[in-house]
């Protein structure tokens, strides 16, 4: 079969599967994976090669893990340290010594025995922060916990692999190779951070002020597989390349561009993922020892959550969270299918007993959004009426969003900033985001017409939208996909002119300002002072003519698709604004004589 006809298959499993997984309450995840059973080799036999579409897949990880890091600047990575390098070390450390000591029960050697340890003590990166970020719980105190813990085993995978040629009776490469290969992998890492440091934003400068959106997507692609491709090469997982490149990248103005460009691969690519990971399941190894597979599955999965549940209440964790840490990290991960297949190719496993341990991984994977589901449902019926415990919300997480940052934009960012108000900037122009940028301003570079670039600049979180565009046609479309989109937020609009506040009043703003008409209103003001006019008197007059405009504009915009109606009215205003005046300077003459 083609590449065309077994992306139908995939595409059509997804949209059939995915869907009922999610009305059933059971999540999107498990839809993949049931859909990958449905497709694969040992039920209807659709796909044969279930090997190759992982390894594809397996990009999907790369991307998760490279938006994951555009999220975390290297000073608040540092700031992680605690449950990366300590509750991460000991998860590692406790579960492979107790898989290692389950594992020496079933007679196997002391060198197979520690690698089935430590594999099944890694969990899945890409089951556990889709859960996370399906039920937005990244920023919770276990989110955060489960984060550190799988950012340590992917730290974890490299050494881990370097280990299972070591404990193989086959030749080793020697001293001097592995010094040698250290000392490469080390160039390699320095690389990847000097470029991100000094030679990316310098490319993404140039890609930007192309105008090209396509380049830019493929730009944001190249670099992602570039830096995994690299990584690999010298020991390291791919995904951990991309994960560094993020990181990076994340105070880069493009951060939020690259975020929003690389998302709709990334969620394709976890899909065929996890539907790949269900078609690994050998369903007639299932039917021939079905107690022992659904044995050591279980087993497996108490242990992980004994060990994690112990150490999240070590670490400070509540028992809800400590229980909601065990539930997201208690399974197996794909990273053990790759420690395990090395194991297979070093001959220190028999073939037989890795295809068993894939299985019990591959399940394990699968009863993870089941039991994280019937988990929540749980705790919420015991939960009490109490007020939760909100942790902070990153810088990121800005209440203000402006979009657009000219003239107009800067001044509202300049005084949200004298009262110390984090806002998240976003320009078009990637000129005027460099320029902006030299002055100290927090702004991004990135087209606000996008929906899936709001969402990534925070627009889910955010309570405000200053839509502060000079395009009076980007204008409205903003405002119009705000409100279907992100509806919980106040707009504030800049209007061009009397016609455009028509059209925005059409769309539901109520909030908007004509970006001359205060300014021409203070001018005015100034100039009656000037010719004698008493400082009361001019500022009455304008407070005169603002509210008397206001209440126009309200009726004009009743009738403004009538153009007849339109001008007379035009006309009467201008009448009755006449007579207002008059009438005001009969009181001022009449004041004057008074005194």
């Amino acid at each position: 079969m083609n590449i065309l006809g077994q992306s139908a298959i995939f595409l059509g499993a997804a949209v059939i599967a995915v869907p009922l997984s999610r009305r059933a309450g059971l999540g999107a995840l498990l839809g993949y994976l049931l859909a990958g059973i449905a497709i694969g080799p040992h039920l209807l036999g659709l796909i044969g090669d279930v090997d190759d579409v992982l390894h594809f897949a397996e990009l999907g990880v790369v991307l998760l893990l490279f938006v994951i890091g555009l999220e975390l600047k290297p000073a608040r990575l540092w700031a992680m340290r605690k449950p990366v390098f300590g509750l991460g070390t000991q998860q590692v450390v406790i579960t492979g010594a107790i898989g290692f000591g389950i594992a020496t029960v079933f007679e196997l050697s002391w060198q197979a025995s520690l690698v089935v340890g430590l594999s099944l003590s890694l969990s899945s990166t890409a089951v556990a922060l889709q859960l996370l970020a399906e039920k937005k719980q990244l920023l919770e105190q276990h989110g955060r916990a489960s984060f550190g813990v799988l950012l340590f085993q992917d730290l974890a995978i490299v050494p881990l692999m370097a280990l299972v040629p070591l404990l193989s009776e086959q030749p080793s490469s020697g001293e001097g190779s592995l010094l040698l290969s250290s000392a490469i992998a080390i160039g390699a890492i320095l690389a990847v951070v000097f470029g991100g440091r000094y030679l990316l934003r310098p490319v993404f400068r140039i890609i930007a002020s192309s105008g090209v959106h396509e380049v830019f997507t493929a730009a944001a692609l190249l670099l992602v597989v570039g830096t995994g491709l690299l990584m690999q090469a010298v020991g390291f997982s791919m995904a951990m390349g991309a994960f560094l490149a993020g990181v990076l990248l994340a105070d880069s103005e493009y951060r939020h561009e690259l975020e929003a460009d690389i998302e709709p691969f990334k969620g394709l690519l976890l899909g065929l993922f996890f539907i790949a990971v269900g078609m690994s399941v050998n369903l007639e190894l299932v039917v021939s020892q079905t107690a022992l597979v659904l044995g050591l599955t279980g087993l497996l999965l108490i242990v992980k959550f004994g060990v994690l549940f112990a150490l999240g209440r070590w670490h400070g964790l509540g028992n809800r969270e400590a229980v909601r840490l065990g539930v997201t990290l208690f399974q197996g991960g794909e990273f053990a299918f790759v420690l395990l297949g090395l194991a297979q190719t070093q001959n220190l496993l028999a073939a037989s007993v890795g295809e068993l341990l894939v299985l019990i991984v591959s399940f394990s994977m699968m009863l993870t959004p089941i039991v994280v589901a019937g988990t929540d449902l749980l705790l919420k019926r015991t939960s009490k009426d109490e007020e939760p415990e909100f942790d902070e919300m990153p810088e990121e997480d800005n209440e203000v969003i402006i979009a657009g940052f000219g003239r107009y934009g800067q001044i509202i960012g300049r005084l949200l900033q004298v009262r110390k108000i984090h806002f998240t900037a976003l320009d078009v122009s990637s000129a005027h985001v460099d320029f902006v940028r030299k002055f100290g301003n927090k702004i991004y570079y990135g087209d606000a017409q996008r929906v899936d670039l709001l969402r990534a600049a925070g627009a889910d979180k955010a309570k405000v939208l200053v839509v502060a565009l000079d395009d009076m046609a980007a204008t409205n479309v903003v405002v119009d996909m705000a409100r279907k989109h992100f509806p919980h937020l106040t707009l504030f609009v800049r209007a061009r002119n009397r016609q455009h506040v028509f059209e925005l009043m059409a769309l539901g703003v109520t909030r908007f300002s004509r970006e001359t008409f205060l300014s021409s209103l203070d001018m005015g003001e100034d100039v009656l002072r000037a010719v004698g006019v008493p400082i009361s008197v001019a500022s009455e007059a304008v407070a005169r003519f603002r509210l008397f405009d206001r209440e126009l504009l309200k009726h004009q915009y009743s009738i403004h698709t009538d153009t007849a109606r339109l001008q007379a009215t035009g006309q009467r205003s201008r009448k009755q604004l006449e007579e207002l005046f008059e009438r005001d300077a009969e009181e001022l003459m009449e004041e004057i004589d008074r005194i």
